[in-house]
Order: C-alpha cells, then sequence, then structure tokens
C-alpha cells in the first residue's frame, strides 16, 4: 500500500531543486535572481517599447530584434515562477502537469530563440548582399511569415515532449535537478524505458538546435564572402560591425548550451553545483545581456533610450 501511495504521489508532484546540498543557502539566490529578471524584464520591454513608439525604426532588422526581445522575456517568465518559489519562498513541490507545462514552455521559447537568431542572420546577409532590394525582399509580409513559421516549428517539435513524460511510471525519487522543469531532467526520473523520449528529445536537438547552428555558419560564410567583395577596407569594417550585435546574441546563446551540454554528457563527476550553475546561465544570461548588447551597440536602438529617458525625466 505505501508503495502504490508512493507512486500516486509521484505522479501528482515533483520536488524542485535550488542549490543542491544546501537548500538552507537558498535564499542566497533572492537578491541576484531579483537583479537579474529586474534588468531582463526592463532591458527587453524598453527595447520593445523604442521599436514600437519609433516610426523610424519601422524596419526588418529592428523587427527580428522585437522578436528576440519578446522571445528572451516569454523565456524568462517561463522559469520565474518555480525559481521564485523555491529561492525566494522555500516552496520546492510542483504539480506534474504544471512541471509539464513549464517544461513546454522552456524548451519552446528555447527553440525559438534559435530560429529568430537565424532569421537576424539570414536579415544580415540580405542587407549587405542585396542592400537595394533589402526592403523589398523583407517585406512585413515576409517577416510576419519568418516568424510564423519559426513559432510553429517550435511547437510542433516540442508539443509531443510533455505527452511523452506523461506517459511514464515514476515509481523512485521525484527530486528534480533545478529549480525549473526540463524534459531530460524528468526522463532520468522514470522507472521505464525511457528510449523513445531520448531519441525523440535528440532528434528534436537535431532538427532545431544542430540544424540552426549549421545554417548560421553558412549564413556568416556567405557574408564574409559579400564582405570580401567590397574594395574599401573602411566598408567592410563598416558592414561588419553591423554584425557584431547578433555574433554576440549568438555566442550567448550557444556557448552556454554547449557547455551545459558537455558538462551533462562528460561531467558527472563534477559537483551538482556546476551542472545547476551552467543550466541556470543558459537559462538567465542570455535574456538578460542580449538587450545590454543591442542598447550599446546599435546606435538608433541607445539614442531613442536615452530621448525617452530624457523625456521621462523632463
Amino acid at each position: 500500500m505505501s508503495v502504490l501511495n508512493y507512486t500516486r504521489f509521484s505522479h501528482q508532484t515533483f520536488t524542485l531543486t535550488g542549490i543542491p546540498g544546501m537548500p538552507e543557502k537558498d535564499y542566497w539566490m533572492a537578491l541576484p535572481l531579483f537583479l537579474l529578471y529586474s534588468v531582463t524584464l526592463l532591458g527587453n520591454i524598453t527595447i520593445l517599447m523604442v521599436i514600437r513608439l519609433e516610426q523610424s525604426l519601422h524596419e526588418p532588422m529592428y523587427y527580428f530584434l522585437a522578436m528576440l526581445a519578446a522571445t528572451d522575456l516569454s523565456l524568462s517568465l517561463s522559469s520565474l515562477p518555480t525559481m521564485l518559489r523555491v529561492h525566494w519562498f522555500g516552496q520546492y513541490s510542483v504539480a506534474f502537469d504544471a512541471c509539464l507545462t513549464q517544461m513546454f514552455f522552456i524548451h519552446t521559447f528555447g527553440g525559438v530563440e534559435s530560429g529568430v537568431l537565424v532569421a537576424m542572420a539570414f536579415d544580415r546577409f540580405v542587407a549587405i548582399r542585396f542592400p537595394l532590394h533589402y526592403a523589398s525582399i523583407l517585406t512585413h509580409s515576409v517577416i510576419s511569415k519568418i516568424g510564423a513559421v519559426i513559432m510553429f516549428r517550435s511547437v510542433a517539435a516540442v508539443l509531443p515532449v510533455p505527452f511523452l513524460i506523461k506517459r511514464l511510471p515514476f515509481c523512485h525519487s521525484n527530486v528534480l535537478s533545478h529549480a525549473y522543469c526540463l524534459h531530460q531532467d524528468a526522463m532520468r526520473l522514470a522507472c521505464a524505458d525511457t528510449r523513445i523520449n531520448s531519441l525523440y528529445g535528440l532528434l528534436a536537438v537535431i532538427f532545431i538546435i544542430v540544424l540552426d547552428a549549421l545554417v548560421l555558419l553558412f549564413s556568416y560564410v556567405l557574408i564574409l564572402h559579400a564582405v570580401l567583395g567590397i574594395a574599401s577596407r573602411e566598408e567592410q569594417f563598416k558592414v561588419l560591425n553591423t554584425c557584431f550585435s547578433h555574433v554576440c546574441a549568438v555566442l550567448l546563446f550557444y556557448i552556454p548550451l554547449i557547455g551545459m551540454t558537455l558538462i551533462h554528457r562528460f561531467g558527472k563527476h563534477l559537483s551538482p553545483i556546476v551542472h545547476t550553475f551552467m543550466a541556470n546561465v543558459y537559462l538567465l544570461l542570455p535574456p538578460v545581456l542580449n538587450p545590454i548588447v543591442y542598447s550599446i551597440r546599435t546606435r538608433d536602438i541607445r539614442k531613442r533610450i536615452v530621448r525617452m529617458l530624457s523625456r521621462a525625466g523632463s
């Protein structure tokens, strides 16, 4: 009877983890989390407001930047509820269905971010290779269709994941490794064959992350080829400078992702704190730094933000 009760309980709830091995230190994360989420919300909402209000920024490049800001905002809000519950209020239990919902949104917006970065690379290629036809190629209709395809692809790839988890029996530990729910984290707790989950997860990663990384690499090969065709060294530098913010966004997304993947695959001997740290960096760092990078490096965005702040001050 006790086994049956535990099985039923493990299906109803998962237990989240704050700082591994040091639950009494979770409150140390309160201030850093407050600062990170505050900067994320403020930075990305500011980017969205500036692009929406400034008519001169209604161009393809800034529409894609707005997509990136909206995705970063959504990704942060997906993890926010359980992160706050764990580190601020010491509430570690999360309902099974709520965990699956969070899992769906985190993985979906992760895929959307990867797709938006590819779309931004395509935008830079068109702007550099076909500057005279830039506006006619990337019309409002085309941009809307690109956004819809990115969203549909990610939703379609991630939608089976919660159902694949829901079918599994959980009769052992129900303690997750992080303060939020991930597919691979929940899958390892199942007491059944998870090869279908593993195979599908691998195919989804190849279809979204790996494919996008290859397309990004190919895009920048084409961009460099186009730049080298420019005679003036000064013009080459000026054109490459327009890609700097996007390159930073790509690195902010892929370096933590690759680091987390390598640690998960080869760092089983490392402290759980290292695994938690890398997972949090992957989830929290890009939404914090992307608006900062674009605000500093993009002159039009920076000027409009300063103008908006000066208006608010007066």
